[in-house]
């Protein structure tokens, strides 16, 4: 038995969400069903709200809904450091630490010969010009993954910023706060003990 058309379009939308299978698409669609039809119109007003009033900020690339973004706009911030992260939503983990008060750069991905993304694929460009543009920055800080693409990623950003005079520093890796040295993989061990500090 096939489903009515509306709830097989629905159950069609919820898989094209990252990590949602045919199962879970299905659950979702039939809570969806079951919600109230104010909260289902909000939520639908959200999700155009989203896509249609966002966009990315000209200077820094972080998602916003003025132009530019409400951070490259404060002078209270900052204005010699720079975080260069890979996405909108590293930002946001970054400024829920309340510790940072300089500016980003957002990448919007790293470099992946794999998946065939190269330097003019991601928001490198942006970052060189504003450097360019902009004198008062004194430090870039990569907060790109631990992972091999992040770790490539920050490698050649950091080549391509040493002879522009600007100190490039990378974020320390190794061992999170009350982790176990027997359950830490050897790539995070390695950077733990690479990026070991004098007491």
């Amino acid at each position: 038995m096939q489903y009515p058309e509306p709830i097989a379009k629905l159950i069609d939308s919820y898989t094209k969400l990252p990590g949602i299978g045919s199962k879970t698409a299905t659950r979702l669609a039939f809570f969806t069903l079951d919600m109230d039809e104010k909260d289902v119109e909000s939520f639908a007003k959200a999700l155009v709200s989203a896509k249609k009033d966002l966009h990315f900020c000209s200077i820094c690339g972080n998602i916003t809904e003025s132009d530019p973004c409400v951070i490259c706009v404060d002078k209270s911030r900052d204005q010699s450091q720079v975080i260069v992260v890979e996405q909108p939503k590293d930002v946001m983990a970054l400024e829920k630490m309340r510790e940072y008060h300089g500016l980003y750069h957002v990448l919007h991905g790293v470099l992946s010969p794999i998946e065939g993304k190269g330097p003019e694929d991601i928001n490198i460009t942006g970052l060189i010009k504003r450097l360019q543009q902009n004198d008062q920055i004194k430090e870039v800080i990569l907060a790109t993954n631990a992972t091999p693409e992040g770790e490539a990623t920050a490698t050649y950003i950091a080549r391509l910023l040493k002879p522009a005079g600007v100190k490039v520093t990378r974020l320390a890796h190794g061992l999170s706060v009350g982790s176990d040295i027997e359950y830490a993989d050897e790539m995070t061990l390695f950077k733990a003990i690479e990026g070991r500090t004098e007491l």
